[in-house]
């Protein structure tokens, strides 16, 4: 990685040593100090490796559990190394798959209501929370059920006496653990609509619903569905416009021998190769600057290289706009040239 930690790190844990305390600070403190914003593949490698060269260790592992989630830095203790067969000391494994914690609504406290409540109470903090539902409980860990607007309505309509939470209850909801996979945990709110999420200390920490994960990959489909916009544009402005021997020459040499019979034939990290000589770019027939275009090109190759890596958190802020700014400009170009 082209990255140097701040000296504050160092500083960190260099204090956390000395003093044998330890440090507590969320997952975006901690990515902020090597000026991150999320976790893609070469951050979670790259602070990995340096907590591993100071000798400091993460309780839980910052890579599992969501951003805004408070994590342990300590001293690492002292612990002989296993060998392997071939003498190479163990590597540490990270777990490959997604958790259900990394969600947002997986670590947000639901709102509860008792079964003995009156349902009128139910009612107002549903309206004014705009909940659909809401956990039935008596503590932090034992659960009722849940009661909805669905479990209102169908016990209005057999005629029950519906003055408390109790009649109105739905005792069937399944409680999915925080460190469940993503994605079992995802077809579970789908069947169900709603999952209670449950922490190693049994205590509800969440809820899950069908809105929240329509949200999250709301969220993450953005960035594919604009990175599809710019590269239509770009081969949109290049279809045509280039003889199959001027497309091969884009093509890295590890690859001379790939069939090229149009510009959609290319990788994104071709295009820009294309555009980067001189010859070729004069045959778009642009009145821009050659460097500035294929420099934002450039910056989008590397943000659909992080986009391809999915992980929950998303791209940066920044990398966002980035994108959302080049669509509104292809967008804007696209508009004019029908103008005219």
């Amino acid at each position: 990685m082209p990255y140097t930690p701040k000296d504050a790190f160092k500083s960190l844990t260099e204090e956390i040593k000395s003093t044998g305390q330890s440090r507590k600070l969320t997952v975006r403190e901690l990515l902020s100090y090597f000026h991150q914003q999320r976790r893609s593949d070469p951050v979670v490698r790259w602070i990995h490796d340096n907590l591993e060269k100071f000798g400091i260790e993460c309780i839980p592992d910052f890579e599992q559990v969501f951003i805004d989630s408070t994590v342990e830095l300590r001293k690492k203790p002292t612990i002989k190394v296993q060998k392997s067969s071939d003498g190479m000391a163990s590597k540490i494994i990270r777990d490959p798959i997604p958790r259900l914690a990394l969600l947002p609504a997986a670590n947000r406290e639901p709102k509860t209501v008792t079964r003995d409540a009156d349902l009128n109470h139910a009612i107002t903090l549903m309206m004014m929370h705009d909940f659909s539902q809401l956990p039935v409980m008596q503590n932090q860990r034992d659960v009722d059920g849940i009661i909805s607007w669905k479990s209102i309505v169908a016990a209005q309509t057999i005629g029950g006496p519906c003055q408390t939470v109790k009649e109105c209850l739905v005792r069937d909801v399944e409680i999915v653990p925080q460190d469940a996979p993503l994605f079992d945990a995802v077809k579970s709110v789908m069947a169900g609509e709603v999952v209670l999420v449950r922490a190693q200390d049994r205590k509800i920490v969440g809820l899950v619903t069908v809105a929240d994960i329509g949200q999250q990959f709301i969220s993450l489909a953005e960035p594919f569905l604009i990175l599809e916009q710019v590269e239509n544009h770009i081969r949109s402005l290049m279809d045509d416009k280039f003889t199959k021997e001027q497309l091969r020459t884009a093509l890295d040499p590890s690859a001379k021998e790939r069939n090229v019979e149009a510009i959609s034939d290319l990788s994104f990290g071709e295009y820009i190769r294309l555009l980067q000589n001189s010859e070729h770019w004069g045959r778009l027939g642009l009145k821009m600057d050659r460097a500035t275009f294929t420099k934002r090109l450039d910056e989008i190759r590397e943000i659909r290289n992080d986009v391809m890596h999915f992980h929950p958190d998303g791209i940066s802020g920044d990398d966002m706009e980035t994108l959302r700014e080049t669509s509104r400009f292809f967008y804007s170009f696209s508009q004019f040239k029908r103008a005219i």
